[in-house]
């Protein structure tokens, strides 16, 4: 392949990947719109018609707020590649660090890191402190997202320097076959991560208290034993120092596993709908969905390290992106380059896949769900998910085609018409 070819295959995909993506966002403003009047009629009893234009009003918000970021997203992407910010950020590094040495590969990828991040800072800020705030949702303040920046940097630091290290060193050490040793280190990073983030990562941003609620505790332990699942512990997060949103979930695996509630949850459930609510998790862990997305993950990984790993020496792919291709494609420089380059223009030629995720996760929603209906009242699984659709301003009117797309979670309606077909407790 020709550097040019491939230029011109980047820039279609380009193009084709921000014009399905504004397609899309358009199409899902349009029906939310279309449907903003009207309470669907399975909700009609649980949501009022103020609530659910709030929502709608709050859906249209972020997808006006998704565009803008698709398009500096964009603009972010070119600047870097054919723009040459990449190439400069290079050279830069290079005249400052000795060329083509582990600290010049740091150096470039923490640079391009920092500057995405500034890039991007803005609406971040506004999506949290302006849109949020608007809504009523946010109750983060200025002085909180400084020191979770702060933490948040720390840790980047010292855990994803190491990482960056270790895989730098491998892709210059393990010769032809280095992609193949990476995916393994980055697998086991990724299970190890899994095992220590309830209790090492996690305490760090919120604080995870035992359940104090003696009946609550003794009817969950009933459900827990009902379904044949033990755990490390029940725990309460302050969610609510942060957002006013609620969630429920359980995280680890093997003797780790424990069950957190967002504290915002609980001030809103009654008893019999926090039972539902954790039935459908627990029918996550016993379908055995996280492991079917590590194995996902894994076997995606997979592909993509070995695609990395014949597009490293191909002269063609640096100069169809705007990057002068290196003189060595083997020093941790140049290696940092090549790893830095794939993973930020591979998304755009991901996008197909998007659609055959975001089914796969439906799909496991309503597994989820069939599983919570066998051992709770499917009714107090729709009541809760009514609430909490509600209190997180969740459009009941998505666009169809959108949702196929970007949601994790089967529409609304969908959902509880799934729901009322299942025989419960």
């Amino acid at each position: 392949m020709t550097a040019s070819l491939f230029t011109q295959i980047f820039l279609f995909a380009l193009v084709a990947n921000i014009t399905v993506h504004c397609w899309l966002k358009l199409r899902h403003l349009r029906h939310i719109a279309a449907h903003r009047h009207a309470v669907p009629a399975a909700f009609a009893s649980r949501i009022s018609l103020d609530e659910h234009q709030k929502a709608a009003d709050y859906s249209s918000a972020k997808a006006r707020l998704a565009l803008i970021e698709l398009l500096i997203g964009t603009l972010v992407v070119l600047w870097f590649t054919l723009g040459g910010l990449l190439q400069q950020i290079n050279r830069f590094c290079a005249e400052r660090l000795p060329d083509g040495s582990y600290w010049h590969g740091l150096a470039l990828i923490a640079a391009a890191l920092v500057i995405s991040f500034v890039m991007h800072l803005p609406l971040d800020l506004y999506q949290r402190f302006g849109l949020e705030t608007r809504f009523g949702f946010n109750k983060l303040t200025p002085r909180l997202w400084l020191i979770d920046l702060f933490k948040q940097t720390l840790l980047a630091l010292l855990i994803g320097g190491p990482l960056l290290l270790a895989v730098l060193w491998l892709m210059h050490h393990m010769g032809s076959a280095w992609w193949l040793y990476v995916w393994v280190f980055w697998m086991g990073f990724n299970l190890l991560a899994l095992l220590l983030y309830p209790t090492l990562i996690a305490p760090l941003f919120n604080k995870f208290e035992a359940l104090s609620d003696a009946s609550l505790q003794a009817r969950i332990e009933a459900l827990l034993a009902r379904c044949g699942f033990r755990s490390s512990g029940l725990f309460v997060m302050d969610g609510s120092k942060r957002s006013t949103h609620g969630n429920a979930y359980f995280t680890g695996f093997g003797q780790g596993k424990r069950i957190v509630f967002y504290d915002t949850l609980l001030e809103r459930l009654q008893p019999a709908e926090i039972d539902a609510v954790l039935a459908h998790e627990l029918g996550h862990y016993r379908h055995h969905h996280i492991w079917q997305r590590v194995v996902l993950l894994g076997l995606l990984s997979l592909g993509f390290f070995a695609l990395l790993g014949m597009l490293i020496h191909q002269a063609w792919f640096y100069a169809g992106l705007g990057l002068i291709p290196p003189t060595t494609d083997s020093s941790p420089a140049a290696t940092a380059l090549a790893l830095l380059l794939f993973f930020l223009v591979v998304p755009i030629f991901t996008f197909p896949l998007t659609p055959l995720i975001s089914q796969l996760s439906r799909r496991h929603e309503y597994q989820a769900d069939a599983y919570a209906a066998q051992h709770t009242a499917a009714a107090d699984l729709i009541s809760a998910l009514g609430k909490l659709y509600r209190d997180n301003a969740a459009t009941l009117t998505p666009d169809p085609l959108h949702s196929l797309f970007h949601d994790s979670h089967p529409p609304a309606a969908l959902r509880v018409a799934h729901l009322k077909t299942l025989p419960s407790t």
